[in-house]
């Protein structure tokens, strides 16, 4: 038989043999699989993940479409109506266009001249002619088709079925609901000049100047706390009345803040983003119109993200989002609540029939071994004169 090489001679000292390396693969794997499955089980990249898989992008772009047609009928129709409220008052108006430029940059003209619209137009904006008539009949049907795509996407967000309600319902109930944001915005840009009058005055009270830099952030920093409770309130009142969803209050508040809070990062740099899209050769020539897309589409980004951090801490409760299968789950918690109630009282009812039944048998019980023990003495003390006898 041949030997290796490496064998050893017959009656020769055995070669050892190094051992063979372990393989650190199997550790490693384990740990990057271990890696893995926690960052996929934080609450964040869930949310990117829901998102994804509910076609949140694609939601996102229909939303930008359909809002930036609405939105341009909206600002022509609430500028002809907001004419009439503040009667030709120009500080209202100026506060209007700052809150507006503050909320969607890039849809009014700034002083540098990024923006779509001119302010002067807006001035000028008017209900009664033929442009104001094209405006209101659009207006009217880009709101219902916005509000309607808002509630779609939301409840898909949220993977709860569509609203049984009746069609004419939704179209008045986002009527109502477009009515109500203009009226929102006006009371906001109204409550903005009185935040912006008080701390002008409550700067001059302390003898500090107004054109400081210091007192332009302050100016800045009040203007970003009342967009970002403007916005916190839209959200909520989007996920809980336009949408008809059941979320708990807490969970609704927490993420219409998160959503609100993104929206003011938004807000704070779309100036960033306007002049990025200015400075590009290729879009200079319409470049306010590709920054509004980009911000529209960033706003609608985050709305959707907000509603899927809401949906994600649902579902890890266990809550449904539909009000109507919340309704039935409730129905049935309840129904095994009860059922598992009449179960325990029907065991103690059974225990305590048992205690009875043992409390009753004891005493008969007793005397039958008092008795058996009586007798049991008699036959004794008789067995014992017997023998006495006998003996």
């Amino acid at each position: 038989m041949r030997r290796r090489p490496d064998d050893a001679e017959p009656g020769g000292p055995a070669v050892p043999r190094s051992p063979a390396p372990r393989s650190e693969a199997p550790p490693r794997a384990a740990r990057a699989a271990a890696l893995g499955s926690r960052v996929a089980s934080w609450r964040p990249v869930r949310v990117l993940g829901r998102h994804v898989v509910q076609k949140g992008p694609l939601l996102a772009a229909g939303l930008t479409y359909q809002a930036l047609f609405a939105l341009f009928s909206a600002l022509w129709v609430g500028f002809s109506v907001a004419g009439f409220v503040v009667a030709g008052n120009e500080v209202v108006r100026d506060e209007l266009i700052a809150f507006i430029q503050s909320a969607v940059p890039g849809v009014i003209a700034d002083e540098t001249g990024a923006g779509v619209v001119e302010p002067g137009a807006l001035a000028n904006a008017s209900v009664f002619g033929w442009t104001g008539t094209v405006a209101l009949v659009g207006l009217v049907f880009s709101s219902i088709r916005l509000f309607g795509s808002m509630r779609d996407s939301v409840r898909t967000v949220f993977r709860a079925p569509q609203p049984a309600t009746p069609l004419l319902l939704l179209v008045v109930r986002d009527l109502v609901l477009a009515l109500a944001f203009g009226a929102t915005v006006l009371v906001s840009a109204s409550i903005s000049l009185l935040s912006t009058t008080a701390v002008t005055w409550g700067l001059r009270l302390v003898g500090l100047s107004t054109d400081s830099d210091a007192s332009a952030a302050l100016l800045r920093l009040v203007g970003l706390v009342l967009v970002f409770a403007f916005d916190t309130a839209v959200l909520a009142v989007l996920f809980r009345v336009l949408a008809g969803l059941h979320i708990p209050t807490r969970r609704l508040l927490a993420g219409s803040a998160i959503g609100g809070a993104g929206f003011v990062l938004i807000t704070f740099v779309g100036g960033t983003l306007l002049r990025a899209a200015g400075s590009n050769p290729l879009l200079a020539s319409f470049a306010a119109i590709v920054g509004l897309l980009l911000v529209i589409n960033l706003l609608c980004q985050v709305l959707l993200l907000a509603a899927g951090w809401i949906a994600v801490g649902m579902d890890d409760i266990g809550v449904l989002a539909d009000p109507h299968a919340e309704a039935e789950r409730l129905r049935l918690l309840e129904e095994a609540r009860r059922a598992e109630e009449a179960r325990a009282a029907t065991r103690r009812t059974r225990a305590a029939e048992r205690l009875r039944g043992l409390a009753s048998r004891m005493p008969r019980a007793l005397r039958g071994r008092g008795d058996r023990a009586g007798h049991g003495a008699g036959e004794a003390d008789e067995d014992g004169s017997g023998v006495g006898r006998r003996r």
